[in-house]
């Protein structure tokens, strides 16, 4: 009986540190993907969040002003008819 519980513990030893190898390459290959990642998206030319904002807000100033502008126009244009 003794033997039993002996191979019953090896066996149970052996799960327990396969699945703590198992934990490690899932930790390492995410850490391979995150760099991986991390690397490509340095190499592509995107803006951040604030980048973007920033313009977007610019765009819509010079919509705006093109607006004020284009009636200023068409108001000088219908006074010289």
């Amino acid at each position: 009986m003794q033997t039993r519980n002996k191979v019953f513990e090896d066996i149970s030893q052996l799960m327990t540190n396969a699945m703590g190898v198992a934990q490690g390459a899932r930790d390492e290959a995410e850490t391979a993907m995150k760099s991986m990642m991390d690397r490509w998206l340095a190499d592509r030319d995107f803006v951040t969040r604030e980048e973007f904002d920033a313009v977007r807000a610019m765009a819509m100033k010079a919509r705006e002003e093109n607006e004020t502008l284009k009636a200023r126009l068409d108001a000088l244009e219908a006074f010289q008819k």
